[in-house]
């Protein structure tokens, strides 16, 4: 799981802008927020750029 959606009402970032600057789809961005489908690693590391957070800060430890 991840904390995509966590981190963009923190920072106040819609779905929508963060689609633009990955250059994903609404959709494809929706599904990681909502947890639908996880992001590659790579991707996960593109989002915490943009959003100027460790990735450590998008992952939810299962232990």
């Amino acid at each position: 799981m991840n904390r995509i959606k966590e981190v963009l009402e923190e920072k106040g970032i819609k779905q929508i802008w963060l689609a633009e600057k990955l250059g994903k789809s609404f959709n494809s961005v929706n599904s990681y927020v909502q947890n639908r489908q996880q992001p590659r690693l790579e991707v996960l590391n593109d989002i915490a750029n943009i959003l100027d957070v460790d990735i450590k800060d998008l992952i939810v430890s299962n232990k």
